[in-house]
């Protein structure tokens, strides 16, 4: 809940009557800006492990939900290569102990739980075409989409049971509140920082990677009216318009007023992931015409977004450390 898609959807929920309990993997008091940790006034915190399911069962039923959203998990897929085992664990078996602490919660109480769960484009590693779309066939090239494909597959199976089980199909989405490890991040805090003299190269890795970036507080939105739909059902939930590393390299440096960012980029091999997705678009037309939701911010307005707040933070002196 302390997240970048947590911590908005808290404030959403908080602001339509909802009361709203989130899990965190430590004491949420001193929240790390870089990391992307967020708190809520108003939320209901408590401390819990995903990798324990006799703890993540306890919270649930203890709070009782109408609603749960599984967002947490290994969100780096660059991360689930140095921990793979851990990525398995805790963005896979996990989600099944978590729909199945909810069917037995519906099943005590008698009263229907939805449950939700943030699935990813990485299912689809290896698409064959693009867009992608919900048929689109699941073959993941990584230990993060390995992990997904298989709670994205659970997910059905407890639909098939007659649980009220859904998944949004994300795209990359990011936000004010993305963490420092990400490559969007350090695209934008690298910016600033050269712009401010406080750096003199940026190392990235892949910048020929194509992917569909959207905002994150609109996927926020598409997620709760997933959860709201009249019919529990799969969506992709994306903008249709597809960038390249480059194209985030270009638009940050030109939101700074630098056009020769060649100058100040480098190319470091070693940050390259072992194996990358092809073109990641996706197709909203399922979402679009059924549930009426659109993105509402464009590539450009986005990035320049990001460098904007990481320039604030430069001047507060909280702007993350390469």
């Amino acid at each position: 809940m302390t997240g970048q898609d947590g911590s908005y959807l808290a404030e959403s929920l908080l602001s339509q009557g909802w009361a709203v309990h989130g899990l965190a993997r430590h004491a949420p008091a001193h929240p790390h800006i870089n990391e992307g940790e967020t708190l809520v006034e108003g939320v209901q915190y408590h401390v819990g492990d995903l990798s324990r399911p006799d703890e993540v069962g306890s919270i649930l039923k203890s709070v009782q939900p109408d609603l749960v959203f599984n967002l947490g998990g290994i969100s780096s897929v660059y991360q689930s290569w140095q921990q793979p085992y851990e990525t398995a664990l805790v963005s896979g078996a996990s989600v099944v102990s978590m729909l199945e602490a909810t069917w037995q919660l519906q099943q005590e109480s008698g009263k229907e739980i939805r449950f939700l769960q943030a699935s990813s484009a990485e299912l689809f590693g290896e698409a064959k075409s693009t867009p992608q779309n919900e048929m689109t066939p699941i073959s993941p090239v990584s230990p993060y989409g390995a992990a997904k494909a298989f709670a994205h597959h659970a997910v059905s199976v407890y639909r098939g049971r007659g649980m009220f089980a859904a998944s949004a199909i994300l795209y990359n989405h990011e936000s004010l509140r993305r963490p420092a490890k990400f490559v969007t991040r350090k695209i934008t805090a690298g910016a600033a920082a050269i712009a401010a003299g406080k750096l003199d190269k940026l190392s990235l890795g892949n910048l020929s990677a194509v992917r569909d970036w959207g905002w994150a507080p609109d996927f926020v939105d598409a997620m709760e009216r997933i959860l709201n739909a009249p019919e529990a059902m799969d969506f992709v939930v994306a903008t249709g318009v597809s960038h390249s590393v480059q194209d985030f390299v270009e638009a940050a440096f030109a939101a700074v007023g630098i056009e020769d960012w060649r100058a100040v980029v480098e190319v470091d091999d070693s940050l390259a992931r072992p194996s990358d997705a092809a073109e990641m678009r996706g197709d909203i037309t399922k979402i679009s015409s059924e549930l009426g939701w659109q993105p509402s911010m464009d590539f450009e307005s986005l990035v320049a977004a990001m460098v904007r707040n990481d320039q604030s933070l430069l001047q507060d002196d909280q702007a993350p450390q390469f």
